[in-house]
């Protein structure tokens, strides 16, 4: 039996948009709203722990020494100063 294919990012974060875009123009009835207001919370937890996933890998480089071994360090943003 397949499963259903989880779409990426930018498709949920797509369809969240559209979700919030029909609530703010009020076309739902009663029922289509918690239904839409369901799927947008399960949307907006997959888009946040993929941001923080990005943002743990973000926080951290793999570096070679002289040796070859690798070691993780912060990632640093600017000029060091």
């Amino acid at each position: 039996m397949a499963t259903k294919r989880e779409g990426s990012f930018e498709e949920s974060l797509t369809e969240l948009e559209s979700i919030v875009a029909k609530m703010e123009d009020g076309e739902p009835d009663l029922q289509e709203l918690m239904k839409q207001y369901s799927r947008g919370i399960t949307l907006s937890q997959k888009c946040l722990k993929a941001l923080e996933r990005a943002e743990q890998t973000m926080d951290l480089m793999v570096r070679e020494d002289a040796k070859g071994n690798t070691r993780e360090e912060p990632l640093e943003i600017g000029d060091g100063q």
